[in-house]
């Protein structure tokens, strides 16, 4: 694990994206909650951030960190039949959270899958991003 104990506390942002593509009918049932194992949006956004917090647990290395705030959001684009979702954490700490960023939309679109795959075997996850971080030594980074 990297020694970060010289490193001073800063605020520290990140935000990530990903999608989820399925089939127009797919997303429709998401839209009317006529899915079998309930709602899908609101579960999604839940995993998200328990696996935000549980990073350090999944990714080997990764320091555990004091969160201060994690939202997951989910939304549907009709026009491109995806659940398109975006995950900010923010912590003050010696190194950042990019990776509980990543974590938060991955598990997020895991588990829209695993909610719909008994209606849609063909959904595709994909675009998992980082987009933005701040905080520490380094600039800051933008990428869309």
């Amino acid at each position: 694990m990297v020694d970060v104990g010289a490193k001073d506390d800063t605020l520290r942002e990140a935000v990530a994206r990903g999608e989820v593509r399925m089939r127009p009918e797919t997303l429709q049932r998401l839209a009317t909650g006529n899915t079998p194992k309930g709602d899908v949006l609101a579960t999604a956004r839940i995993a998200g951030i328990m696996a935000a917090k549980r990073t350090p647990d999944l990714i080997p290395l990764c320091h555990p960190l004091l969160l201060t705030h994690v939202t997951v959001d989910a939304h549907l684009d009709v026009a491109t039949s995806t659940v398109q979702i975006e995950a900010t954490v923010r912590t003050v700490g010696k190194t950042g959270v990019e990776m509980e960023a990543l974590t938060a939309v991955s598990v997020a679109a895991l588990t829209i899958y695993d909610m719909c795959k008994a209606i849609d075997r063909e959904m595709q996850i994909s675009a998992i991003r980082l987009v933005r971080k701040s905080g520490g030594r380094s600039s800051d980074f933008v990428s869309d």
